[in-house]
């Protein structure tokens, strides 16, 4: 059996717009696990699947566009990459960029982005530039520069490279389940995964790949809501820092994502996020950065509002990997327990009575 090359060389290359001339730059992206929830199958009534995309090379589902990106990028001599991010970008970009042999530089929020992100990009080589602004600046500086000077912006708003990469997450669903899900939930930022999920869908619906279309449910912070309130916010707040987008620049895809799979765009608070974050790691073992427990969240608000109707199959795009965002795994305090270095300290401090008593 061949081992997994990524997904340009993968089954699903047709799919992609890359010619043999496009140079494969892979760090074997894709593929990554369809876990089904226990937890959230019995409380919900239906069969809840979670896509982890915090398998993927970088830690985050950007490696899906990516390598077509920086792999079109290198076929056309690209010399530097351009990205505005939150961070999830950035930490991709330059990977995909260092394992292409091309420059990169990212530019990001001063001060709002995770360090886990950021220690990647700088890891990778990237020239990281901290604008004194919002994400929303960040990008608009970006596209202004490859406007007028000859870099290769990777963002995915207008890149199609980048979505089409983005459409596999479908193709996977898919293939794993034999048909689309009923349901397709995911947190939404900047509107492009939301719009090229459902893109992915209609293709191989198309092509007679799925018999179905699910609905496509996407949520975002309530305090970085621009979808929800059909109007940009000037300054977006949510401690899940990956949708803490504004003005998304992917708008329009992700509202006709929306109304075209007769779906919804939601707001979950960040209490409800990080009780979906702590949720996942404590009942499904499955560790993400806060921003993709959105689409969890989501769903639980829908289950509790009676809004979810059983018996049908969900699948729950899970966008990060948690080790990105350390700090909010820690940012409601870690006591550590100490004790001497007998069996029988460790027992009692582990509060097994009958344990410490049968070792003392």
């Amino acid at each position: 059996m061949e081992s997994w090359q990524g997904l340009i060389d993968s089954e699903y290359r047709r799919w992609l717009p890359v010619t043999d001339r496009t140079p494969s730059v892979s760090l074997n992206e894709g593929n990554t696990p369809l876990l089904r929830s226990r937890h959230l199958s019995d409380l919900t009534g239906c069969d809840v699947r979670l896509k982890v995309e915090g398998a993927n090379p970088t830690g985050s589902f950007k490696d899906r566009g990516m390598t077509v990106a920086i792999s079109k990028a290198a076929e056309d001599g690209a010399e530097l990459v351009l990205c505005a991010s939150t961070g999830n970008t950035s930490a991709s970009a330059a990977a995909y960029a260092a394992r292409a042999g091309i420059a990169s530089a990212v530019l990001v929020p001063a001060g709002r982005v995770a360090l886990g992100k950021l220690g990647q990009a700088v890891r990778y080589g990237a020239r990281i530039v901290e604008v004194a602004g919002t994400f929303d600046d960040c990008l608009r500086i970006a596209r202004d520069l490859a406007d007028h000077h000859p870099v290769a912006l990777v963002n995915s708003v207008g890149n199609e490279l980048r979505l089409s990469g983005q459409r596999t997450v479908a193709y996977e669903t898919v293939d794993a389940l034999g048909a689309a899900p009923d349901i397709h939930c995911l947190p939404v930022g900047n509107g492009g995964n939301i719009t090229a999920t459902w893109g992915g869908y209609r293709t191989f619906h198309a092509a007679g790949r799925s018999g179905r279309l699910p609905r496509m449910w996407g949520f975002q912070a309530a305090g970085a809501a621009p979808l929800v309130h059909g109007e940009p916010v000037a300054e977006p707040q949510t401690a899940a820092s990956a949708i803490r987008v504004g003005d998304p620049a992917t708008w329009q895809g992700a509202v006709d994502a929306r109304d075209e799979s007769d779906g919804l765009i939601g707001a979950v608070t960040d209490e409800q996020i990080f009780d979906a974050y702590q949720l996942l790691a404590r009942k499904d073992g499955v560790f993400v950065e806060p921003a993709s427990a959105a689409g969890v969240a989501g769903l639980l608000d829908r289950h509790d509002r009676g809004l979810l109707a059983r018996g049908q199959t969900i699948v729950i795009t899970l966008t990060g990997n948690g080790l990105k965002d350390q700090d909010a795994s820690l940012r409601d305090g870690y006591t550590p327990v100490e004790t001497g270095s007998s069996t029988a300290e460790v027992a009692r401090a582990l509060s097994h009575t009958a344990l410490a008593s049968a070792l003392s």
